[in-house]
């Protein structure tokens, strides 16, 4: 069953930012657009990159007005030392999310029975806590963040645009579609 269109389950984590522990529910998920970034765990291989590009175009992300939040099967304590010690998730100015009990990696359709971990998924959320899109692939495979920026903003434009649509490699400011009978065979 596909997670689009569906609220956010409520739950509870903890997570680490900017030096402190904060905690993260499904209402942090409401009155703003939100970006949840699933990796399998800290301290691995390709998951540093991903936080690293995050961090990188973290403030395009928030002139969006949405909020990027990174999730592993690991505690907020770990992130706090992964923060510490890698020199590329030490760029992170979001929250960095615990999920040691796989709720999360559970309720979003990512979850590792066998081995605990967590698939890469990328889920855009909008400000009503509903999944407008999600991406997820096999854990060898890092994500370019700059799509994950694109697919939020054709959200958001989707979201102020009702009946319009945004065509393959739609960018911000360019041309979308209304769908009508009379475009049916014609594009």
């Amino acid at each position: 069953m596909s997670l689009i269109n569906t609220q956010v389950q409520p739950f509870k984590a903890e997570a680490f930012r900017s030096g402190e522990f904060i905690k993260v529910t499904e209402a942090s998920f409401k009155g703003k657009w939100s970006v949840v970034i699933f990796m399998p765990a800290a301290f691995t291989f390709n998951c540093p990159t991903e936080v690293e590009d995050a961090a990188e175009h973290y403030a395009e992300f928030q002139k969006a007005g949405a909020e990027v939040y990174i999730v592993t099967t690991d505690t907020h304590f770990a992130h706090k030392v992964w923060h510490e010690t890698s020199p590329a998730v030490g760029k992170a100015k979001f929250p960095l999310v615990g999920d040691p009990t796989h709720v999360l990696t559970q309720a979003f359709g990512v979850h590792i029975a066998e081995e605990g971990l967590a698939l890469r998924g990328t889920f855009v959320i909008n400000p009503e806590g509903v999944i407008k899109t999600m991406e997820v692939h096999d854990n060898a495979i890092a994500r370019d963040v700059q799509e994950t920026l694109r697919k939020l903003k054709a959200a958001q434009f989707i979201a102020a645009n009702p009946g319009q649509v945004c065509p393959a490699k739609w960018r911000e400011g360019a041309k979308t579609l209304t769908p009508s009978l009379d475009l049916v065979g014609k594009i």
